[in-house]
């Protein structure tokens, strides 16, 4: 065998490797992961074919990537699949986009891995703009796998995440208006109730394919309130693989961790500093549920200050 020919076998035995090695290395999964699937285009580009070509051959990505989450415990997934300003592309383009996610919504809808694996279907955004057979593939796909709740699979579709949150703030301030609301009663649980469904649960990762860093409009009040962890990447969506993904999973522990850390920290020097002041039951509290994201050292000091003296 000739060295061209061992190549690309060298290269799957080194993926397997590298694979094992991040494995390894990941002790936290993130519950929800959001998906910017960019660079399909570029990549039809790249291999002489067209934007239809590139769709597809993302599409393909995006079923591996069901498996990678069902197989590593992700509970839900939200995939950015055609955002308020994509109605700006050609209409061909469109039009073709618009027949692929009918196609795979109700391809989706009747997979058997998707029963198996508890997956409920739905779709994020502005429904009334989209054609009538997109919205058909819609219904169909939210019925039958109505009820599941393994995993949920939210497809954002005229999705802008600038727009939901200003038809949210139009509808509460038009409760105060109404005198119907005290503007002082306006917190984060009254704005969460004045967005349309969306996802079950804050956004933990965010991945972007295609060398783009930024988030694109993307449920900006589920991750930032949250303080997603990013992970920018420069292989376009149909070339994005399971390695790439689990990489994307380390940034998440990284943060993660630092996250609990910096939480830990902040306690323990408020308990150090007041003691037994009866201000600190809340450092108190969250010093004992982060302290195993200390170092040894701290994590001794914390041990002795995390009961209150007698």
């Amino acid at each position: 065998m000739g060295i061209r020919q061992m190549r690309p076998r060298l290269r799957r035995l080194a993926d397997a490797a590298y694979e094992r090695l991040l494995r390894a290395e990941l002790s936290e999964t993130p519950s929800h992961v959001a998906v910017i699937q960019d660079g399909n285009r570029r990549y039809a580009d790249k291999q002489g074919g067209d934007a239809a070509d590139g769709h597809r051959a993302g599409a393909q990505t995006t079923e591996q990537l069901l498996d990678w989450c069902d197989e590593l415990g992700v509970r839900e997934v939200t995939l950015y699949a055609f955002s308020t300003e994509n109605f700006e592309r050609p209409a061909e383009e469109r039009e073709h986009l618009f027949d692929l996610i009918a196609e795979k919504l109700r391809e989706f809808a009747n997979a058997d891995r998707v029963h198996d694996a508890g997956v409920r279907i739905r779709a994020i955004g502005d429904r009334d703009r989209l054609p009538e057979r997109v919205r058909a593939a819609i219904d169909y796909a939210e019925r039958r796998t109505d009820g599941y709740d393994q995993l949920f699979l939210n497809i954002a579709l005229a999705y802008g995440g600038r727009a939901e949150l200003l038809g949210a703030a139009r509808d509460i301030a038009r409760e105060v208006a109404a005198a119907e609301r005290d503007p002082t009663e306006v917190d984060v649980e009254a704005v969460e109730a004045a967005l349309p469904e969306g996802p079950t649960r804050d956004v933990d990762l965010i991945v972007r394919t295609g060398g783009d860093e930024r988030t694109s409009n993307f449920l900006p009040w589920q991750a930032n309130g949250n303080e997603a962890a990013v992970y920018f990447c420069t292989p376009y969506w149909p070339e994005f693989r399971k390695i790439d993904f689990l990489r994307g999973i380390r940034t998440y522990q990284h943060r993660e961790q630092s996250w609990r850390r910096t939480r830990a920290r902040r306690a323990l020097a408020l308990v150090s500093a007041l003691g037994s002041d009866a201000d600190v039951p809340r450092a108190r509290t969250v010093l004992r549920r982060f302290r195993d994201a200390l170092p040894s050292g701290e994590r001794e000091t914390a041990e002795e200050v995390e009961q209150p003296a007698d």
